[in-house]
């Protein structure tokens, strides 16, 4: 199965980027997903359920570990047209 996970970091910082943000990006980055893109209003990150599953659990306790006060997300199941 494959999955795309979109996401958010607040509080948003329109002069720099905020530390939460900053762990959030790193953390998808480093993981093993097949498509990453990052934003300043959203993004989301692509791959195999397993990988794409435990990067959102590095990714929510990075963020919060960084000062994020709320994360927004949704997960999708990619159909073949999808993926």
């Amino acid at each position: 199965m494959r999955l795309r996970v979109e996401f958010t970091t607040e509080p948003f910082d329109l002069d720099e980027v905020p530390p939460h943000a900053v762990a959030a990006r790193e953390t998808v980055q480093a993981a093993p997903l097949d498509a990453v893109d990052v934003g300043p209003f959203g993004n989301t990150a692509e791959g195999g359920a397993e990988a794409v599953l435990e990067a959102v659990d590095r990714l929510l306790r990075s963020s919060l570990e960084a000062g994020a006060t709320r994360i927004s997300l949704q997960v999708n199941v990619l159909g073949e047209a999808e993926a």
